[in-house]
C-alpha cells in the first residue's frame, strides 16, 4: 500500500468529526452556513486559486421562491478570504445554483438565476462585472464552453423537491411525456436555447428498447456531457406512484441529441462519472448486480469494482490523471459519512475519513459530502455540517 504522509500539515483536528489521524481545513467563516453543491461540477477557476460558493442564512427547511443564496469565491491564496459576487433565487441544497467556472472564458463563471417569469442563467465576468444572460437555466456545460445543455427545473420539484426550484409551476405537470419539453441545447455566444430531444422522443426510444420506464411519467433526473462535449448521459426517470418507487434508464446521445443508446435499463442507477469520452463511472444495478460499474459507451462492455468502500451508493470521482477514484457514502448507523480515495492500480483503498452528519428533518436539505478533488491534486473539498453548521473544508492528503 502508498504510505499517506500528512506530516507537513499544521491544522488541528476538529471536535466531533470522526478523525483519526487526518487533518482537515476549514475554509468558510462562521457568518452564514456555505456549500458549493454537487461533485461534478467545476468549482475551481484555472489557477486553482478561487473556489466558488453559495452563503445562505438557514439549513432547516427547503428553500422557497424568494430564498436568496450569495454567491461568492474563496480565494484560497488569502487567507481563505470570501468575496461576495452576485446572488440568485434559483437554487437548492443538493446542486445550489449549478454555480461553475466557465470552461474555457477565465474569469467568468455560471449560475442559474430566476426571471420574471421562468428561470434562467448568467455568465458573470467577476472581474469586470459584465453580464450575459442565457434564456435557459443550465444543468451541465459541454467543456469547449460552446454549449450547454437545460432541462425543466420545475418538473425537476415536482418529483424530487432537493434538486429542482420553488415557484413556477410545470407546465406539462399533467402530461408524461410533453413534445415542447426535455433537452434544451443552449448557445452559449447567444444565450439562445433550441430543443434537442423532446421527452416525448425520449419515451419513444425507450418504449422501442422494451425499457419499464416508458410506461410512467418521465423527467430527467441528471444530465451531463462527455470529456469532449462529443455525448451526454442522462438519467431517465419515472415519477413514483403509490407504493411504486421511481424506475431509471441510462441513456447516452449525441450532443444535439440524435444517436440515443440505452447504456443501463435495471431499475437503478445513481451517482456517475464520465472517465473519458467513451467510459462511464456509475454506481448501478447491472448485470451482476448493484455496485459501481465502469461501462462503455454504445456496447456491452463493463469494469465492475467490488472493494468494501464501494458497495454503498456514494458519489464518485476521477483523480486527473484516473489512478484514483474519490467516493463518499450516505450516513451509517451512527451516523457519520465516509470519505475514501482508492487506487485503481493498486485496487485498494488508500485513505478514508469520516464525519458526524446532521440528520434532516427531510431528505430534500441533507447535506451530503460531494467530495471534489482539487485541480491536478489528490486534495479533497467537501461540504459537510459536522460543526453543527454548513461549510466547506479542505483535506490534504499527501499520497507518495
Amino acid at each position: 500500500m502508498r504510505k499517506i504522509n500528512l506530516s507537513h500539515l499544521i491544522f488541528v483536528p476538529l471536535p466531533g468529526s470522526g478523525m483519526e489521524v487526518n487533518m482537515i481545513n476549514k475554509i468558510t467563516n462562521t457568518d452564514g452556513h456555505y456549500f458549493f453543491g454537487y461533485y461534478d461540477v467545476p468549482f475551481l477557476d484555472q489557477s486553482g486559486r478561487y473556489h466558488l460558493c453559495h452563503k445562505v442564512s438557514f439549513i432547516d427547511r427547503l428553500p422557497e421562491k424568494d430564498d436568496i443564496a450569495e454567491i461568492g469565491m474563496i480565494d484560497l491564496h488569502d487567507h481563505n478570504r470570501y468575496i461576495a459576487l452576485s446572488k440568485t433565487t434559483a437554487w437548492n441544497f443538493q446542486q445550489g445554483s449549478f454555480l461553475q467556472w466557465h470552461p474555457t472564458k477565465e474569469s467568468c463563471m455560471i449560475y442559474n438565476v430566476r426571471k420574471e417569469n421562468c428561470y434562467g442563467a448568467e455568465i458573470l465576468n467577476v472581474i469586470t462585472g459584465e453580464k450575459k444572460q442565457l434564456d435557459r437555466p443550465v444543468a451541465t456545460v459541454s467543456p469547449d464552453g460552446k454549449y450547454a445543455i437545460s432541462i425543466n427545473f420545475s418538473r425537476m420539484f415536482d418529483f424530487r423537491p432537493g434538486y429542482g426550484y420553488a415557484g413556477f409551476q410545470d407546465d406539462n405537470s399533467d402530461v408524461s411525456a410533453p413534445e415542447n419539453d426535455g433537452i434544451f441545447l443552449i448557445d452559449l455566444e447567444t444565450g439562445i436555447s433550441s430543443l434537442a430531444l423532446s421527452i416525448f422522443e425520449i419515451k419513444n426510444f425507450l418504449h422501442s428498447n422494451g425499457s419499464l420506464v416508458a410506461n410512467g411519467k418521465i423527467l430527467i433526473n441528471h444530465i451531463n456531457f462527455n470529456t469532449s462535449g462529443s455525448r451526454f448521459v442522462m438519467l431517465v426517470r419515472t415519477f413514483a406512484t403509490g407504493e411504486n418507487e421511481w424506475r431509471t434508464a441510462t441513456v447516452t446521445g449525441n450532443f444535439d441529441g440524435t444517436d440515443l443508446y440505452l447504456l443501463s435499463d435495471h431499475k437503478l442507477a445513481s451517482h456517475y462519472y464520465w472517465k473519458n469520452d467513451n467510459e462511464l463511472l456509475i454506481w448501478a444495478t447491472h448485470t451482476d448486480g448493484t455496485m459501481l460499474y465502469l461501462l462503455k459507451d454504445k456496447s456491452d462492455e463493463y469494469v465492475k469494482f467490488t472493494a468494501d468502500c464501494f458497495k454503498p451508493d456514494g458519489h464518485c470521482s476521477y483523480s486527473a490523471d484516473k489512478n484514483f477514484i474519490l467516493y463518499d457514502s450516505y450516513p451509517d448507523s451512527e451516523e457519520y459519512r465516509h470519505i475514501f480515495i482508492y487506487d485503481v492500480i493498486k485496487k485498494e483503498k488508500i485513505f478514508k475519513d469520516k464525519f458526524k452528519t446532521i440528520i434532516p428533518s427531510t431528505l430534500d436539505i441533507r447535506c451530503d459530502l460531494h467530495p471534489r478533488f482539487m485541480k491536478n491534486t489528490t486534495n479533497i473539498s467537501f461540504d459537510s455540517t459536522h460543526e453543527g453548521f454548513r461549510g466547506i473544508y479542505n483535506i490534504t492528503p499527501e499520497i507518495s
